[in-house]
């Protein structure tokens, strides 16, 4: 669940808007300040236009929170490239850069850097909490069009707001759990923003992921319609179903819910599925394998993640079949108990090694 903002030691509230720094604009706060080692941490509010009217009802005005390295303050002159990383699903930005989380990427970066095993870049997770718990980071009329968010409308305000590299070369993008989903989902479509890529146990690609298919779980999905309000009551496995046809089997025309369920009278809808298995990447993937291929792309997960890990090495498989690069590797682990080592001593070389990142003298 969501990161509490308990603990975090606000040290700059908001102040009057300001130009490519670390100083707060109206937008954003300043949640730590950098020193010789540390790099300072921003917590922003943008607002999304794609996000606007989402039959939901969540606010397009979102939370992002945002890393700058040690240097960004000292060396005014100097470029950097950009890593998104997206949260899992019922996460938010705190989960990433809240007090006492796990894969606390202030701490990490700042780590990496020192020990040289990482270059310095910008790091920014939007929170993509939603009614739902998340919107797989996809497109349509219920959950709001969150591609476009952040590959056109998050990218372009932090390409204004700070000191980065403005090019594909300079940007990655990197999730984990439905956040990997959107990585690879958002980063096969679009190799004109982003030019790294590094999944992390990425669910939801399959055409069987989140789909109720046993009689109980069938029963939880049809009783859930009737008591909506009972959402955070559900078994996990309803809820991501929930999210996953609120985001793929949208319909204005069908409230409270706005969406067609894939399960009706105990039956599972084949129609509803068959608009649901359009978007995964297991079935996307054939559609994009020429934009894969100009992307550094890497993806990981536990060998005790027995589906997601049964999944992946099918994406592998695709890969391989068409001679594309890439690096894919199973570790000992679960869905998320190495995710703050991966990152670390996977996720930040990787990008330190393929994003552009001048020196100080060099211009965008």
């Amino acid at each position: 669940m969501a990161a509490s903002l308990a603990g975090i030691l606000v040290v700059m509230s908001l102040g009057a808007a300001s130009g490519p720094g670390t100083s707060p604009g109206r937008d954003s706060t300043v949640v730590r300040t950098a020193s010789e080692s540390k790099g300072t941490v921003l917590r922003l509010h943008v607002h999304a236009k794609s996000l606007e009217g989402n039959l939901e009802g969540d606010s397009p005005d979102r939370d992002v929170s945002v890393y700058l390295p040690p240097s960004y303050n000292s060396d005014p002159h100097r470029r950097y490239p950009v890593l998104y990383m997206l949260h899992a699903f019922t996460n938010t930005d705190l989960s990433y850069f809240g007090d006492g989380v796990s894969t606390h990427i202030p701490t990490i970066a700042d780590r990496a850097i020192g020990a040289g095993t990482a270059r310095e870049m910008i790091i920014v997770t939007p929170n993509a909490m939603t009614v739902y718990g998340g919107s797989n980071y996809s497109s349509g009329a219920t959950t709001g069009d969150w591609e476009t968010f952040v590959s056109q409308e998050l990218v372009s305000y932090v390409d204004r707001r700070f000191r980065t590299v403005p090019k594909a070369k300079a940007r990655g993008l990197a999730g984990h759990s439905m956040g990997g989903y959107g990585a690879m989902r958002i980063g096969m479509k679009h190799p004109e923003v982003f030019s790294s890529l590094y999944i992390l146990s990425s669910c939801c690609i399959s055409p069987t992921s989140n789909i109720p298919d046993t009689p109980e779980e069938m029963a939880a999905f049809e009783a859930f319609q009737e008591r909506p309000e009972d959402y955070t009551e559900v078994p996990q496995s309803i809820r991501t179903a929930v999210a996953a046809a609120a985001a793929w089997a949208p319909n204005p025309d069908n409230p409270p819910l706005y969406y067609d369920s894939p399960v009706k009278n105990g039956e599972l809808q084949e129609s509803v599925i068959a608009r649901m298995t359009t978007n995964r990447p297991l079935a996307m993937v054939d559609q994009y394998i020429n934009n894969l291929r100009k992307q550094p792309i890497a993806f990981d997960v536990g060998d005790q993640d027995t589906n997601i890990r049964a999944n992946l090495t099918e994406f592998d498989r695709i890969l391989t079949s068409y001679d594309v690069p890439h690096t894919f590797e199973v570790y000992q682990g679960n869905h998320g108990n190495r995710i703050p080592q991966r990152f670390e001593e996977e996720v930040l070389p990787l990008f330190s090694e393929h994003l552009t990142s001048p020196s100080s003298k060099e211009s965008s």
